[in-house]
């Protein structure tokens, strides 16, 4: 019961209880404005998320995407769909993430070229540091030379002095300047002192295409591109990046068996936008080290060369940290330059 105060009318009295009530439904419409998108996130995904993919579709990255885009598919029950934007090495689908809202909506499936080593050659609208969220790893692989099978050299011994023989005759793909596969052949065209044309192509997808038909000479690949060729004598391994050969190829020699110290290897991961909500974040995370287990994409991703992977958020940024300055020394050893 309330006691009116003398010389307080009940009119102030009243007033003063609406000014309280309605102060006190503001304050709970406010508190619910601020809790409202922790709860809307909990349901996430109710709707089609779209990831990224900044390659053609057949290449290392693409095959990779794909099948972790199905096992999310099937884990959330909505549509993750491949959305293909190979533009200027990626960069362009990169800033389109970084930009993007960061909802859970809107994913990318990329790799170290966009994050750190395009950054370092070309002028880009995004900070890789700052607005991009590195979620999981999915897959790792090295990388396998390979040539055109009417190529006269059989060995890399041969390779090598027939490229010395015939210098400047010999062509190699190149799927994007400042690619780990460009890194690849313009450091093995280094160590070899041999003089390979580089022909410029959108992704690795249509460098194989080129491969396969004779268009080019070699092309240094990702193995989940090439190991399906290691048969049917429609192009020739020559070499793998990895230090020691491949269990699918053992008669394949490794490039650091001629020039010691020689190794370069890829991974391809799940990124988001700056600022996804911590939930949605874990859920993506503990999604694709989910997938990484699966019988059926270990042997899918073995057979096609690549080591499954499905790391932490932690593990991820401390290998994208680890690599720069890694990155930094093969640049700068293939002579790349700032470009604007």
């Amino acid at each position: 019961m309330h006691t009116v105060k003398r010389g307080t009318s009940p009119l102030a009295f009243t007033r003063r209880a609406f000014t309280l009530g309605a102060c006190t439904a503001v304050l709970a419409a406010a508190a619910a404005a601020t809790t409202f998108p922790a709860a809307a996130q909990s349901d996430w995904p109710n709707r089609t998320v779209t990831v990224i993919v900044p390659f053609p579709p057949g290449g290392n990255t693409d095959t990779q995407a794909r099948l972790l885009s199905e096992h999310l598919s099937k884990k959330f029950g909505q549509s993750f769909i491949v959305d293909n934007r190979p533009n200027a090495g990626g960069t362009i689908a990169t800033a389109q993430l970084a930009k993007s809202k960061p909802d859970g909506y809107t994913l990318m499936f990329g790799s170290a070229g966009q994050t750190t080593i395009l950054p370092m050659v070309q002028k880009v609208s995004y900070d890789a540091e700052k607005e991009l969220m590195p979620l999981s790893i999915f897959g790792t692989g090295p990388f396998i030379l390979g040539a055109k099978n009417d190529l006269p050299a059989k060995t890399m011994t041969d390779l090598i002095a027939y490229a010395k023989a015939n210098p400047g005759k010999l062509n190699i793909a190149t799927p994007n300047p400042g690619s780990i596969s460009h890194l690849s052949a313009t450091l093995f065209a280094k160590r070899a002192g041999i003089d390979l044309v580089q022909v410029p192509y959108k992704g690795g997808g249509p460098a194989v295409a080129a491969l396969l038909g004779g268009e080019v000479d070699l092309y240094f690949g990702n193995a989940s591109e090439l190991l399906q060729y290691s048969t049917g004598g429609r192009l020739r391994l020559m070499a793998v990046s990895s230090p020691e050969p491949l269990k699918q190829i053992p008669d394949v020699p490794p490039v650091a068996a001629t020039f010691p110290g020689f190794k370069t290897s890829s991974w391809n991961g799940l990124m988001a936008p700056a600022g996804l909500p911590k939930d949605i974040a874990e859920k993506l995370v503990n999604a694709t080290i989910e997938a990484s287990k699966q019988p059926a994409i270990i042997e899918r991703l073995t057979t096609l060369g690549v080591e499954p992977t499905g790391s932490t958020m932690k593990e991820f940024n401390d290998i994208v940290a680890a690599e720069r300055p890694l990155y930094r020394e093969a640049v700068d050893a293939a002579g790349l330059k700032m470009q604007n």
